[in-house]
């Protein structure tokens, strides 16, 4: 395989078809991206690098079939390479094919124990399966041989904190950074998690210290002033599109010919991140009719990826939003229903589709769009406990969470967030409820009635034991660890261990509070 690359690489003609093939690829052109890479393995079908770009082409355009065979395929033509094992890992991981990613990274440890990334990428998935006895083994493994190697002595770190040793936790993080990791993640992930660490352990005043050591840390490795400056863009232009906005328009949307749904019905479980959207998941999954999806990619690029958001943002194109015909909706509810379906491998029993996913409620204007008799359901949680728990999380850097880098921009997401939230309930003329995170742990069952009614459903014995379901899934939003264990309340005012930090912010907040019903 090897030679066969080489051949195709010192060819400047074929070389041009691939990187023509890989732009396409990486800007989300799939279909001219498929077609082209079916060229390049008629030509070249003996080399794994063209066929898992191939899966990854099909995967884009929802051949999921195809995307299979294709990473089948590379794995046949280079079944000893870690690195690829790594790579098709990820993309199921991304399919939520759970089987095959944890195949994929089993196999990438068999092929070479010593290599790093092909542990922790393994040790990582057992911990997200909750194999926390299996995580612990293969990071000793791999210490054996890199005792001193960043990602496994924070990794360790992290595993005596899932185990709730976090002394020890503790004292294995002040070593590493006293040390000086190198490696770029662990640089700012290792003092973020003294900080989760300390705060356990009541030091609170320390633990804010390191989280905002670890958060100075990201700003020297990221642009993020590029990515802030992008944020408030999109969100001048959000502004200016719900301004357009009116009741009459919404009420319009709701009464054309409506396009199929495929006979489910789809809800949105939305409001701010750290708003108890996982708990509420979890509670409403629990229903035999009820099928959850824990932040599934599909309204991103299904809905918000063939609609131009990049001009729709803007108030010039609402007529364009507002004009999409009925058979483009039809096409767009198509691929979104058939993208979340990815996760399931029968056909479902269950007649609502729950997509749980705070973010796209700032495009809660183009969901209603798409399909006008969505069920939308907002979570609500004291906006100071909100922000602080946005502000101890540590995620993928993106236009988004780049705001979690200090409590000020945290809590100008909120308010752009939530005024998006509160435009829309002004508007009205869509099926709407909220939730409050704090009435959800007081009394679960009283709440989660509530929001198994306005699903058109009756209250079902399993969501009262609704943990018990959690324990057997992967998931993927953050606080996947905290709704595996029965309803608690220490996270319930949260914010007060931290009130002279926030003392800053708390008028930008109190309009909220007031609006919210909590006390100011």
């Amino acid at each position: 395989m090897q030679n066969d690359l080489a051949k195709l690489q010192s060819s400047p003609r074929e070389m041009a078809r691939w990187e023509k093939a890989q732009a396409q690829l990486l800007g989300g052109r799939y279909a001219p991206a498929l077609s082209a890479y079916h060229e390049l393995v008629r030509r070249h079908p003996a080399i794994a690098e063209l066929w898992f770009e191939l899966g990854n082409a099909a995967s884009g355009d929802l051949d999921f079939t195809l995307a299979n065979q294709a990473y089948r395929r590379a794995l046949e033509l280079a079944p000893k390479n870690a690195s690829l094992l790594g790579m098709i890992g990820h993309q199921y991981q991304t399919l939520r094919q759970l089987d095959d990613a944890r195949t994929c990274f089993e196999r990438a440890v068999a092929v070479d124990p010593k290599l790093v990334d092909a542990c922790i990428n393994l040790a990582v998935w057992f911990e997200k399966e909750r194999r926390l006895k299996e995580a612990w083994e293969c990071v000793e493994a791999c210490r054996a041989n890199h005792p001193r190697d960043d990602q496994v002595r924070y990794f360790r770190a992290f595993l005596l904190h899932r185990r709730k040793l976090n002394s020890q936790a503790e004292s294995e993080l002040r070593d590493l950074i006293k040390d000086g990791p190198r490696y770029p993640y662990v640089k700012y992930a290792a003092p973020h998690l003294l900080g989760v660490v300390l705060d356990q352990q009541e030091q609170y005043d320390e633990a804010l210290h390191w989280l905002l050591e670890a958060k100075a840390q990201v700003r020297t490795i990221t642009n993020t002033t590029l990515l802030e400056k992008a944020y408030d863009e999109n969100d001048r232009r959000r502004r200016e599109l719900l301004a357009g906005l009116t009741p009459a328009m919404l009420q319009r949307w709701r009464q054309e010919p409506p396009a199929s749904a495929e006979g489910f019905q789809v809800a949105f479980l939305g409001g701010h991140p750290r708003s108890g959207t996982t708990l509420i998941e979890q509670i409403l999954d629990a229903h035999p009719e009820v099928l959850a999806f824990d932040e599934p990619v599909a309204f991103n690029q299904e809905i918000a990826g063939r609609i131009d958001l990049s001009s729709a943002l803007a108030a010039p194109s609402l007529r364009t939003l507002d004009a999409l015909p009925t058979s483009r909706r039809a096409e767009i509810r198509h691929r979104y229903i058939k993208s979340l379906l990815r996760e399931i491998p029968n056909a479902p029993t269950a007649r609502v589709l729950l997509d749980k996913n705070p973010s796209p409620t700032m495009s809660l204007n183009v969901w209603l769009r798409v399909f006008p008799e969505l069920k939308v359901i907002i979570a609500l949680r004291d906006p100071r406990d909100v922000v602080i728990s946005c502000f101890f999380l540590n995620i993928m850097l993106n236009a988004t969470n780049v705001n979690f880098l200090s409590l000020e921009r945290t809590a100008k997401h909120y308010t752009d967030l939530m005024d998006v939230w509160l435009r829309m309930r002004e508007l009205g003329g869509f099926d709407w409820i909220e939730t409050r995170y704090e009435d959800v742990v007081e009394n679960l069952e009283s709440e989660g009635r509530k929001l198994t009614q306005f699903l058109g459903l009756a209250w079902h014995p399993n969501q009262e034991r609704y943990f018990e379901t959690a324990r057997r899934r992967v998931l993927f939003a953050p606080t996947y660890h905290d709704v595996t264990q029965p309803v608690y309340k220490r996270a319930v005012g949260r914010w007060e261990r931290y009130a002279r930090a926030l003392e800053p912010i708390q008028s930008r907040l109190a309009p909220y509070c007031r609006a919210f019903s909590y006390p100011a």
